[in-house]
């Protein structure tokens, strides 16, 4: 594996855990394996691993990007990577909340909903 490969594996571990990464792993195929090496690479090597946001932040746009789009595969396991992420309960409501000002009311419906269920799987109290 060559640096820009292994930095990206190490991020997307970081971000995504160790458990959601193994799955993924395992689950690459030879008709998948140039997508999976394509994401960690550019998506958590190239951009997730850069120095001008902090994962903090990247997780608030990124969870405003998958809603605005409709992402709703996504969305839950950006809810739990913007946990990790340090956003609280609270800020990840707020940012659906804007989100849904801009790209409208039923994209940040459902990922409200997808939320809500992700959030309360870590805390009842969610």
């Amino acid at each position: 594996m060559d640096d820009d490969l292994a930095d990206g594996m190490a991020v997307r571990r970081a971000v995504l855990g160790d458990e959601h990464v193994d799955r993924a792993v395992a689950g690459t195929t030879a008709f998948t394996a140039p997508f999976q090496e394509f994401i960690t690479r550019y998506a958590w090597g190239g951009v997730w691993a850069r120095d001008g946001l902090d994962r903090r932040t990247r997780s608030f746009i990124t969870l405003a990007a998958l809603t605005a789009l409709q992402c709703h595969d996504e969305i839950a396991m950006h809810v739990r990577t913007a946990r990790r992420n340090g956003l609280t309960h609270e800020e990840i409501a707020e940012v659906l909340l804007h989100t849904g000002v801009y790209a409208g009311v039923p994209a940040a419906n459902a990922a409200f909903r997808i939320a809500q269920r992700v959030l309360a799987e870590e805390s009842p109290q969610a």
